[in-house]
C-alpha cells in the first residue's frame, strides 16, 4: 500500500530483503546513478518512478530500458515539477540540492530521501555485506582513492571503486565476482542524504571552501558543507582518518559519534607522532599499525614512489597508506601500488616544455585549495584560471602566492571574481581577461600566457572553478588546454625550420602560420 505511514516507518530499518513490492520508489535524475537505483529497486519488485529535467538522445535511451524493465519515466522541464501523492521514497541524484522544490515536497511530507549510496548500503544487506573504505574531503579524493585502490589490490583482495568516481556501488554489488572490499569516493552532496552508512574506516582529506551554492539553503553554507563531510565517519568501526595540518579535519573525528574501539590516525607531512603516519627522511612511515608505536616507525614507501610528489600529492598518498594498513595491508603492497598507480588525467600534469617554458594542465583544480597546490609546487607561473566560481573566495589564495605570478590569463563566467582580488592584492600582476564564451578561448589563453611567460616559467592551467559554463566537464576543458598548447608548440616548430627570414616575415605580419599570404 502507498503512500501510508506504515510504509514510511517501515523504511526506515530497511534491507534488500524487505517487502519492496509495497513501496512506490520515486527517482530523481536519470544519470549513472539514477539509472543505477531503478535498475536495482525494480529488480527487487518496486514500484518505480523516474524523472529528469533534460532532454536528449542519452536520456532517452536509458528512459526506453527503465520503460522495458516496467518503470515510470518522465523528462522534460515539467517532469520535476510536483511530486506524486503516493510516493514513499524518494532516491535523489547528488546534483539536486535540498531546497529543489521536488525534494521540500518530500521533505515536508517526511518522506525518506536517500542517495544512490545509502539504497546500495542498504541493499547489501542482509546477505552481500562488504567493508567500505571512505574518502572525503575537498580537495585529492580521487587520487587518494586510486591509490588506495591501488595498494590493496598490490595486496591480492578483489576492489570495487565506486561512489563520486564514477561507478555507482549499486553496480558493483550486481557483479558477478564475490569483492573482498569497496573504495568509495563521497562527496558532500552524497553524504548528505545516506544517514545509514556504517564504514569499516574513513578519511577526510582537508576542509576548504567549495561548493557553497549548494548550500545556499544554510542559514551557515560552509558549516553545512563542513557537517556533511563529517557524516562520513558517523559509527566507523575501525579508523577514522584525519589530516594532522587541518584542524578542522580532526575536530570532527573528535566529535564523531563511533563504534567503541575506533581510532584516530593523523598523517602529516612532518615527522609522524604517536597514531600517525607522515615522513622521516624521504620515507613514509607509520607509527600507528604497528606494535611498537611508541619507539619506532615502520618504512612504507619512498617520497618518490608517490608521482607526481609534489607536497599535497604526499598528504593523499599517506591518507590512502592510513586506511590500507586499518585493513591489514602489508608495508610492501602500500610501496607496490604507489608505484602501479595511474592518476587520471589533468591533475599537475606536465603536457610540454618548449623554449624553456613547461605548460602543465591541472585543470582538475576546481576550487582555490586545489590552486593552493599547484601555485606551491612553482616558483613562477603564468596562471590560467576561470569558470564557475560557486561561491567561493580567490583574496587569501591570491595574498599567499602574489610573489609566484608572473602574470594571469582569466576566462569563463566568473572571471571577474578573480580579476578583482588580483586588482586588490597583487595589482602589480600583469591580467588579461578574455570576454569569450565559447570553447575556442583556451586557444586564447594559451597565446596570451606564451605573450607573457619567459624561461624557467610554468604556464599552469589551475582554474579554481568548475567548467560548465563553456565545457562540459573539467576533463574537457584539460582536453582542450592540451590541444592548444600542442598547437602553439607545433606552430613553434615551424618558425624555428623556416629560420630567421620566414621569421621575421612573421613578426612583421607579412606571412601566416601556414606560410600563406594573411
Amino acid at each position: 500500500m502507498g503512500g501510508g505511514v506504515v510504509s514510511v516507518d517501515w523504511l526506515a530499518s530497511a534491507d534488500r530483503s524487505s517487502p519492496w513490492p509495497e513501496v512506490h520508489a520515486f527517482v530523481v535524475g536519470l544519470g549513472r546513478s539514477g539509472m543505477a537505483a531503478a535498475d536495482a529497486l525494480l529488480e527487487v519488485g518496486a514500484r518505480v518512478t523516474v524523472v529528469d529535467g533534460g532532454q536528449s538522445a542519452a536520456l532517452e535511451e536509458r528512459a526506453t530500458i527503465v520503460r522495458t524493465l516496467d518503470g515510470t519515466v518522465h523528462l522534460g522541464p515539467d517532469a520535476t515539477a510536483e511530486l506524486p501523492q503516493d510516493v514513499d521514497l524518494v532516491i535523489a541524484s547528488p546534483g539536486w540540492q535540498p531546497d529543489a522544490p521536488i525534494l521540500v515536497q518530500a521533505a515536508e511530507r517526511g518522506l525518506p530521501i536517500w542517495t544512490d549510496v545509502e539504497l546500495a548500503w542498504r541493499f547489501m544487506h542482509p546477505d552481500r555485506v562488504v567493508p567500505w573504505l571512505g574518502i572525503t574531503g575537498t580537495n585529492g579524493k580521487t587520487t587518494t582513492t586510486q591509490m588506495l585502490t591501488a595498494m590493496l589490490t598490490a595486496a591480492g583482495l578483489s576492489v570495487a571503486e565506486v561512489g563520486n568516481i564514477g561507478r555507482p556501488p549499486l553496480e558493483a554489488l550486481a557483479d558477478e565476482v564475490s569483492h573482498d572490499v569497496f573504495v568509495v569516493e563521497l562527496s558532500s552532496f552524497q553524504l548528505h542524504h545516506s544517514p545509514s552508512l556504517r564504514l569499516h574506516s574513513a578519511a577526510v582529506l582537508n576542509l576548504q571552501p567549495d561548493h557553497l551554492e549548494w548550500y545556499q539553503w544554510a542559514e551557515d553554507p560552509y558549516q553545512a558543507y563542513a557537517d556533511d563531510k563529517a557524516r562520513i565517519f558517523h559509527q566507523v568501526r575501525h579508523a577514522c582518518v584525519y589530516n594532522v595540518q587541518d584542524r578542522a579535519t580532526e575536530a570532527m573525528v573528535e566529535e564523531a559519534d563511533v563504534v567503541e574501539g575506533a581510532r584516530a590516525i593523523g598523517f602529516t607531512l612532518g615527522v609522524p607522532g604517536l597514531s600517525m603516519l607522515g615522513v622521516v627522511d624521504e620515507y613514509l612511515v607509520d607509527r600507528a599499525f604497528i606494535a611498537e608505536r611508541r619507539s619506532s616507525a615502520q618504512e612504507l614507501a619512498a617520497v618518490s614512489d608517490v608521482q607526481p610528489n609534489a607536497p599535497h600529492n604526499v598528504a593523499n598518498a599517506l591518507a590512502a597508506a592510513a586506511l590500507a594498513r586499518s585493513f591489514g595491508v602489508p608495508p610492501t603492497a602500500v610501496r607496490d601500488g604507489l608505484r602501479a598507480v595511474q592518476v587520471g588525467a589533468h591533475k599537475i600534469e606536465t603536457v610540454a616544455e618548449v623554449r624553456g617554458i613547461r605548460f602543465v594542465d591541472d585543470s582538475k583544480a576546481t576550487n582555490p585549495h586545489a590552486v593552493e597546490a599547484s601555485l606551491a609546487a612553482y616558483e613562477s607561473v603564468v596562471w590560467l584560471a576561470g569558470g564557475q566560481a560557486k561561491g567561493t573566495s580567490f583574496d587569501e589564495l591570491v595574498r599567499r602566492h602574489r610573489d609566484t605570478l608572473r602574470g594571469a590569463v582569466l576566462f569563463g563566467v566568473d572571471r571577474q571574481v578573480i580579476a578583482d582580488a588580483l586588482a586588490r592584492h597583487a595589482p602589480e600582476v600583469p591580467v588579461i581577461v578574455l570576454e569569450s564564451t565559447e570553447t575556442g578561448v583556451m586557444a586564447q589563453a594559451v597565446a596570451r600566457a606564451v605573450e607573457m611567460a619567459q624561461p624557467g616559467d610554468v604556464v599552469l592551467l589551475a582554474p579554481g572553478c568548475a567548467s560548465k559554463d563553456i565545457w562540459s566537464g573539467y576533463d574537457a576543458r584539460g582536453d582542450a588546454f592540451v590541444t592548444a598548447v600542442q598547437a602553439w608548440r607545433a606552430d613553434v616548430a615551424e618558425w624555428n625550420d623556416e629560420g630567421e627570414e620566414g621569421q621575421d616575415e612573421r613578426r612583421r605580419g607579412d606571412v601566416g602560420p601556414d606560410g600563406q599570404d594573411d
